[in-house]
């Protein structure tokens, strides 16, 4: 029995298109909390972050299958790129009633990904783009209080709130409740 963890993504991959389907199910595994992370880095206004799992395990079965190793790039740069798109694709379609909470998130963290194949921005839209971010992520910081900000923080770094709770040394219902208070606050910020 072949060890998948001990072998690079590329070379799963490459088990993959060899008839292998054992690795479809280890590599969805392995990146699921990467799935999970993208998809709470973004804030949805009356909606919750599972829809957003969904589309981005979407975007990483889309990422595995379509994977080319030729292209000389990392498969994780590959699937993180996938996920993303998948999740803002369905947020830009949600244009309808139905799913209204799409149509309001924000984006708490903006990662970059490394060797992104991103179409290039107009290089104004990237500083004025960059000077929001910056006066936004300020706003939130003066906002906050020091406990919120630190609920957020770990909150980003896809913590859980048993882990956020133990960190901070609160109760699991206070880190719930000061992420309600956060979303609110930031609500107010952006209006």
């Amino acid at each position: 029995m072949i060890e998948y963890e001990n072998l690079s993504d590329e070379k799963l991959i490459e088990l993959l298109n060899k008839g292998d389907k054992k690795v479809l199910d280890y590599l969805m595994c392995k990146y699921k909390d990467l799935v999970r992370l993208r998809a709470r880095t973004l804030f949805l206004y009356g909606g919750d972050t599972d829809d957003l799992i969904q589309e981005g395990m979407i975007g990483l079965f889309k990422g595995i299958t379509d994977f080319d190793p030729s292209e000389n790039t990392s498969f994780k740069t590959f699937a993180t790129l996938c996920i993303d798109r998948q999740m803002y694709t369905a947020i830009n379609k949600s244009n309808c009633l139905k799913h209204q909470p799409l149509n309001t998130f924000v984006e708490f963290d903006n990662e970059v990904v490394e060797n992104s194949t991103s179409l290039p921005k107009d290089p104004l839209l990237l500083i004025i783009e960059e000077e929001n971010e910056k006066i936004l992520k300020s706003k939130i910081d003066k906002n906050l209080s020091k406990m919120e900000n630190q609920v957020l923080k770990s909150y980003l770094e896809g913590k859980s709130y048993s882990e956020i709770s133990q960190r901070l040394n609160i109760t699991e219902k206070a880190v719930d409740n000061a992420l309600q208070r956060i979303r609110q606050k930031v609500i107010k910020i952006i209006k």
